[in-house]
């Protein structure tokens, strides 16, 4: 039976579990795991909190899942939190080397300077665990770089600039991350190409036997299929074809139903239900969208 999740609502309680000294701002930390106490009472424990995390992790030999491929790392990565998703924390997870840094910032300051709509943009912080980023030392440094900045900010005197000047430094090591994530799949595109071939079987055999009874599938089930999140396996390949996990199965649905319109006398209906429908107006919604026609101009002119 799984531990009972505990809810953290402000960055001194996450500072008093770690044995941490009173944070300097109340929405704003950084701190250093080489000065955490992970101790048994926090250890294997399940949380979730009111809080951004963005942790680096640094030198270590450590393996990495990423999908059905194991991959070895050592320079260091990063694993994003955001709030209220449940996670589980153990000793091991921390190797305390002095190059170990986590930011926390509270939900609230996010609201408060007012990137809570473009904090959304980085999907990355609905990856799982096994999908961080894995940076190089120059990388390493020029976020820790940022991070400096923050902690320099905040342990001065508090002013009238001081959450914007932290604000714009949390957008530059957002912005910098993002730029690495799509470097990582630049520079992983051997495992990227086993990855969509994986994908296309999905997706062809899904068409095949289970479309018409269960309907189109989902974003969320193509990422279960390969063993990644829903988020991860659409900007992968987005980068590798410039079409989304959606617009994938959105083409596959839509080849399909011309092979139907061109090779079968079946009616507009019964080949919207054959695709997983539950209403024909949807497919021909769908096919205009894609076609620039109708399914029966479709037809016709061909």
């Amino acid at each position: 039976m799984e531990n009972p999740v505990s809810h953290i609502k402000t960055i001194s309680e996450l500072h008093n579990i770690f044995g941490l000294s009173k944070p300097k701002h109340p929405l704003v930390s950084v701190v250093r795991h080489s000065d955490m106490r992970i101790d048994s009472v926090f250890s294997n424990q399940r949380f979730s909190l009111d809080m951004y995390i963005i942790s680096l992790k640094g030198n270590q030999e450590a393996t990495l899942k990423y999908g059905r491929n194991t991959y070895d790392f050592q320079e260091g990565s990063m694993v994003f939190i955001a709030p209220n998703q449940v996670i589980a924390s153990s000793s091991s997870d921390f190797s305390k080397t002095q190059d170990e840094w986590t930011i926390i910032v509270h939900s609230d300051f996010i609201q408060r300077v007012g990137l809570q709509d473009s904090i959304r943009q980085y999907r990355f912080f609905d990856y799982e665990e096994m999908e961080s980023l894995h940076l190089s030392d120059d990388e390493k440094k020029s976020l820790t770089e940022i991070i400096h900045k923050i902690e320099a900010e905040y342990h001065q005197r508090i002013d009238k600039h001081t959450d914007e000047i932290i604000a714009i430094n949390l957008e530059s090591l957002l912005k910098y991350c993002l730029r690495y994530y799509e470097r990582q799949f630049i520079t992983r595109k051997t495992q990227n190409k086993g990855l969509l071939i994986q994908f296309e079987n999905f997706l062809n055999n899904y068409m095949q036997a289970e479309l018409a009874e269960k309907g189109k599938p989902s974003v969320t089930q193509c990422g279960e299929a390969l063993n990644l999140s829903p988020y991860y396996l659409s900007d992968l390949l987005k980068a590798e074809t410039g079409k989304s996990t959606k617009e994938h199965i959105d083409l596959a649905l839509i080849n399909r139903a011309k092979n139907r319109l061109l090779q079968s006398n079946e009616s507009i209906s019964e080949i919207a239900y054959g695709l997983g429908f539950d209403y024909p107006n949807h497919f021909s919604k769908l096919f205009k969208s894609k076609t620039g026609m109708s399914p029966k101009e479709f037809r016709t002119l061909n």
